[in-house]
């Protein structure tokens, strides 16, 4: 199989893109790197794509290992035909290759082997060919084992229903009828019928498998997994039936030992072969859907702006131990940390005051977050009254605690923070959230940040993969100041690995700031196919060079220089407002002219991509992606779930996406559902075709569960 060619058809793309895609990937570039500094060599494909390309050419070079084996194992039995070796040769399905390789497959001995054995085969070779008239003519076959007609029969019977059962068309034919016409069943087990439990909805349940949605086929699962559901899969006998048909010879008795031998094939091997393959192939595909949603609801996640210049007065609350507070500056260093009791039992609303109150004037606070788990609604009216009360220029906003306890705990909190517990470490992680969530986000599990759905129930390998790689995507969007950035983040960047981090922020701790990417070289370690990799996703703010700020990679830098004098400026340009609003506004015409950038892709002798990449860091140097995004909301007041009533008009923040719908933070402790029938007047697919993680929306309460404290919404609008 030519693996190039076939990835090509795939993916409907030229030859040459997945050529050369394939060829960089071979020489160690990362995908981050390619995407953005090798778009001439890649026809401008994009992450998605490239990343596509990489696990398509993992999974054909498996495949075609496992044919080596496939073919071996049959040659050496003596079995291997020119066409059953060229079936193999051209096969692109790992689920087809299984189908030729499993009547070869070494396996446990079965009935239908034992037959064969004992010399049944020519037996069943003439039943199948009507060529018995009478029982009688098999008494020749009668063996020590098979001791008399009726054994016989019943080994010939076994070795037609495995023949059956192992034939490739056979298992194709009934793998699609499964997939057009079968269907999903659940029943609760005997003793949970009585009993209620969160798997009611699936008691007696029934859908079509090709209608059923992947978060169902998950729920299904776990139920079965927790031993409370009973699944399989149903048929009507329509496609045996026919099959059957096909198997006729008009000899009666032959007849009805082949329909008993097609029973038994059909009950025994391959019904429940094909049944447990769809039920694997529906998790899977439920599991990628759930992966890659969990995946793109965590890379709007970490492109939430940054609150930038705040002053951050950061409360983790709780009611026994009270609740702590921390100080941190513009830049998310640790100033001072406290502990208030504003909350029942003490209810020490005075003394809570006064050091809030202290804090806030001594450090210049300009905003004060709030964690949004145990305590939070009781400390949110603390901070509201006290707002009030002393007439401040504050706003609050709360912040989602998931996986805050999870960083407290970690070898990384104790060493940025050892001479403080885990409850002041769980503080300052929810500050920083607000100040820069993406330096914090990635200091934590991406499993744990809590975006996702059935996250527990998928596999954790695929997952761990697609969310990591999620991360260092967004990281390598974003930009890294090399001056300031942890080495949890550092190593997310492209090319520099755990310990090339940990040795950055040693040399920076050491020596100071970096002025210049080059210095990098001046870290033990970093070599040149490291500064490659990264170079252009780091950031030096104020350093020698101008356009280090960007992201136009130090490769790129001569061109780049030549083509800001074309324009009339010079580099230093860059670093005077005046001169560098007119500049900007010349790169922004000249995107606009097509031939233009011909004739100076041709003189500057890079390509059209590279130019207008560099282009486009001009125009906005130093830009930071995540500007583009909804700005958090904040909040000077409050609201209570007894507030609520239909048909009132809120405003809130999308916080999480499932297949069934989206969630809201309306700033109450209970979160809105918008299902998704409820996002549109038109039909929806999927919730993320609408709405995406921070999205701020107008909804409409549609309905109020006041027993089980549920909201449900409508879509109104959403600000962007």
């Amino acid at each position: 199989m030519d693996i190039i060619k076939t990835i090509t058809e795939d993916l409907n793309i030229k030859q040459f893109q997945t050529e050369n895609t394939v060829e960089l990937l071979n020489e160690g570039n990362t995908v981050p790197f390619i995407s953005r500094y090798r778009k001439e060599r890649t026809g401008n494909l994009d992450e998605e794509k490239i990343r596509r390309i990489e696990e398509l050419l993992k999974y054909y070079q498996h495949l075609e290992d496992y044919k080596k084996t496939v073919l071996k194992s049959i040659e050496e039995q003596g079995k291997l035909t020119y066409e059953l070796k060229e079936k193999i040769i051209n096969t692109k399905k790992m689920t087809e290759l299984e189908d030729l390789y499993l009547p070869y497959k070494k396996r446990k001995k079965t009935n239908a082997d034992k037959a064969i054995e004992a010399g049944l085969e020519p037996a069943a070779n003439k039943v199948l060919l009507g060529n018995i008239k009478s029982l009688d003519e098999l008494e020749e076959f009668v063996s020590e084992e098979y001791d008399n007609i009726d054994k016989v029969v019943e080994g010939i019977s076994y070795i037609i229903g495995q023949t059956f059962a192992h034939n490739k068309d056979n298992r194709e034919s009934l793998r699609k009828y499964y997939e057009k016409f079968g269907k999903i069943h659940s029943e609760k087990k005997k003793e949970f019928i009585e009993e209620a439990t969160k798997y009611d909805m699936y008691h007696e349940f029934t859908q079509e498998i090709s209608k059923i949605p992947n978060y169902r086929v998950l729920a299904l699962n776990r139920g079965e997994k927790e031993k409370v559901l009973n699944v399989k899969l149903i048929i009507d006998d329509e496609w045996l039936d026919k099959e059957k048909t096909k198997y006729e010879t008009g000899n009666e008795i032959c007849d009805e030992i082949i329909s008993k031998g097609l029973n038994y094939g059909f009950t025994n091997m391959l019904n429940p072969s094909i049944e447990r393959e769809i039920r694997q192939n529906l998790t899977e595909k439920a599991e990628e859907g759930a992966i890659d949603l969990f995946a793109k609801n965590l890379r709007q996640l970490l492109l939430t702006p940054p609150l930038k210049n705040k002053r951050v007065l950061a409360i983790d609350p709780g009611f026994r131990t009270g609740c702590k507070v921390v100080v941190l500056d513009e830049m998310g260093n640790f100033l001072a940390n406290d502990t208030i009791f504003p909350v029942p039992p003490q209810n020490d609303i005075e003394n809570s005051e006064k050091i809030v109150m202290s804090l806030i004037q001594k450090h210049n606070i300009n905003l004060i977050a709030i964690g949004n788990g145990t305590a939070s609604r009781e400390t949110q009216q603390f901070v509201v009254d006290l707002i009030k009360k002393n007439n401040l220029d504050l706003k609050y906003i709360f912040v989602d605690e998931s996986g805050a306890s999870v960083y407290s705990a970690s070898r990384l909190a104790k060493e940025e923070f050892p001479e403080y517990d885990v409850t002041v470490r769980g503080a300052i992680s929810l500050g920083r959230r607000i100040q820069d969530p993406l330096a914090e986000f990635v200091k934590i599990d991406p499993k744990s940040i809590g975006v996702g759905q059935y996250q527990h129930d998928v596999n954790q390998k695929k997952l761990k993969e697609k969310l990591d790689a999620t991360v260092e995507s967004v990281v390598n969007l974003v930009g890294v100041n090399l001056n300031t950035a942890s080495y949890s983040l550092l190593e997310y960047v492209s090319g520099i690995t755990s310990s090339l981090a940990k040795k950055i922020v040693q040399y920076r701790q050491k020596n100071g700031p970096f002025q210049k990417r080059a210095d990098l070289f001046k870290v033990k370690g970093f070599g040149e196919k490291a500064f490659e990799q990264s170079a252009g996703f780091l950031r030096i703010i104020d350093g020698e060079n101008p356009l280090e700020m960007t992201g136009i990679h130090p490769e790129s830098y001569e061109p780049a220089e030549k083509l800001i004098n074309i324009l009339g400026y010079t580099l230093d340009d860059l670093k005077i407002k005046e001169k560098l609003d007119p500049l900007k506004l010349k790169v922004s015409q000249l995107l606009n002219e097509k031939e233009n950038l011909k004739s100076i892709s041709k003189e500057l002798e890079i390509g059209e991509y590279t130019l207008i990449d560099i282009l486009k860091e001009l125009q906005k140097p130093g830009r930071d992606p995540r500007d583009e995004m909804p700005e958090p909301q904040l909040m000077d007041d409050i609201l209570k779930f007894e507030d609520l009533k239909e048909s009132m008009r809120l405003s809130g923040k999308i916080t999480n996406i499932t297949d069934f719908g989206a969630f809201v933070d309306l700033g109450i402790k209970e979160n809105g559902l918008i299902h998704k029938s409820n996002l549109s007047e038109k039909f929806v697919a999927h919730p993320t075709d609408i709405v995406q993680i921070n999205d701020i929306v107008e909804v409409e309460i549609i309905s109020i569960d006041k027993s089980r404290r549920r909201i449900g919404l409508r879509l109104v609008s959403i600000q962007r």
